[in-house]
């Protein structure tokens, strides 16, 4: 028997992904990880950029923004990682309009930043690493086959 990880990937507005996978690559904020069955537990911090679960030889990427991971045993003995994310997103949703709204709205954002009036920088910093980070997830997976 394959052992396998149980993957599950929140975000404050849903549940994106639960669902049992055979390795899942992760960017994390000291670089970019793979997990296989029974690594070791560890917690870290999750950078943007794509989150890669293969299953069944298949990729199924979405592209993320900031968060936390988690990779413990679950009560059973398996592998767990637990994706908690303040953004994620399958690239299959990654339409080419959503994409070119995330251009523009990218656009506007930079601009908007550029007033030194305007005192909501986080807020504009996080939404532009969204934008961003949309438009390049897309971009490297557009012509690559994937798991819808």
């Amino acid at each position: 028997m394959n052992k396998q990880i149980k993957l599950k990937i929140i975000t404050p507005e849903r549940l994106i992904l639960e669902e049992l996978v055979n390795q899942v690559s992760l960017p994390t904020t000291n670089g970019e990880i793979t997990v296989l069955p029974d690594h070791v537990p560890l917690i870290t911090g999750l950078a943007s950029g794509d989150i890669v679960a293969v299953s069944d030889g298949e990729p199924m990427p979405m592209a993320v923004v900031g968060g936390f991971i988690e990779v413990k045993k679950d009560e059973e003995g398996h592998t767990l990682v637990a994706v908690l994310a303040d953004f994620a997103e399958h690239v299959s949703e990654l339409s080419d309009e959503k994409i070119e709204k995330a251009k523009v709205e990218a656009e506007k954002l930079r601009k908007q930043m550029e007033n030194k009036e305007l005192v909501d920088f986080e807020h504009f910093e996080t939404e532009l690493e969204r934008s961003i980070t949309r438009i390049k997830i897309a971009d490297k997976w557009r012509t690559r086959k994937y798991r819808k």
